[in-house]
Parts: structure tokens; C-alpha cells; sequence
């Protein structure tokens, strides 16, 4: 479950997807991997809040939630406009409007934002540099959480998804010991 002030970063953070032009565009056509941890939370938190989707995992090279006949994810309420899932939802998904690439030659983690034409949040945290400090800190630990959860493989296929609308705000040298 998120901090207090992680939270309440994540209330506001939604208040603003919730007016956004793009509605759900975030949640339609996507396939944010999920690490095996990040599925037992998953799997946990339906079953405690009784929500009753089943089978909610596809797996090709590696997993990521499946999704509905419209395209959507099967964690998106479309009728609400919000994730079921939201206190847990996938790491990929907690560090948006920040999406990664990995360096081939440096073996570290780039961070990349979005362009405001897809993502209204990514212009609200762009322009708030303390906004913007403040969650690409968090969304660091999600992505290199994430990062650490797969095989260098698994890496690649999630890698594949090519994202042209962001531009690159960090990078940190971080090496990977792929021999485990």
C-alpha cells in the first residue's frame, strides 16, 4: 500500500486522469508487465476486495494483465474511469507518466516522460519541477523493482514496445548481473 504522502500525490495524480482528453488512453492497447511479486499483490488484493475478475493474466514472453474484447485492460473501469486495482496496480502503471528504455551500452536505466498531447499528467508534473523530482524518484523504485523481477529476455520483449512520444528527462548507471 502506498505512504500517506505517496497516496495523496496519487489522489491528485488522478484527479487530473480523471479530466483527462484522452480518456483511459493509458489503459487501452497496453500490456504493463508485471513481476511475479507485483501478480501474488495482485491476485491478493482481488481476492480481499472481492472483486471478481479470474484468469487475469496473459503471458507471452512475459506477463501483463489481460485485456477486454474493447482493448482495455481487465483491471479498467471504463463506466468510473478508474483502475480496479489502483493501490497495486502495476509498477509500470504507478511510475506513468514515466516510462524507461535501458542504455544497451551502459546497461543503465533511461527514464523517459510523455508528451502532454497523450498525457495531461506528464505536462502537470513537467512543469512543477519539485512535482516532477518528487515522482520520478518514486517512479524510479517502481521501474527498477521492476527491472530487477525479470530476465534479461523478458527485458527485451517489454522493451519492444516502442514509445515515440516522450523525450528523455534522466538516466542512472545502474548494472544488471544477468548470470542469476
Amino acid at each position: 500500500m502506498p505512504r500517506k504522502s505517496e497516496s495523496s500525490r496519487q489522489n491528485n495524480f488522478f484527479e487530473v486522469c480523471s479530466q483527462c482528453k484522452n480518456s483511459l488512453s493509458c489503459c487501452f492497447g497496453t500490456r504493463p508487465p508485471i513481476t511475479l511479486e507485483r501478480r501474488k499483490t495482485i491476485e491478493a488484493y482481488l481476492k480481499r476486495e472481492h472483486i471478481p475478475i479470474v484468469d487475469a493474466f496473459a503471458k507471452t514472453e512475459y506477463v501483463f494483465p489481460k485485456e477486454k474484447p474493447d482493448g482495455y485492460c481487465v483491471f479498467c473501469d471504463a463506466k468510473a474511469g478508474k483502475c480496479l486495482i489502483h493501490p497495486v496496480k502495476p509498477e509500470t502503471c504507478v511510475a506513468g507518466p514515466i516510462t524507461f528504455d535501458m542504455n544497451k551500452k551502459s546497461g543503465g536505466i533511461e527514464y523517459y516522460i510523455k508528451m502532454e498531447k497523450i498525457c495531461q499528467l506528464a505536462a502537470v508534473v513537467y512543469r512543477d519541477k519539485e512535482l516532477l523530482q518528487k515522482h520520478l524518484e518514486s517512479a524510479k523504485k517502481e521501474i527498477v523493482r521492476l527491472v530487477d523481477g525479470f530476465t534479461r529476455e523478458q527485458l527485451e520483449a517489454i522493451l519492444k514496445k516502442d514509445e515515440p512520444e516522450t523525450f528523455k528527462i534522466d538516466e542512472d548507471p545502474i548494472g544488471r548481473d544477468d548470470n542469476a
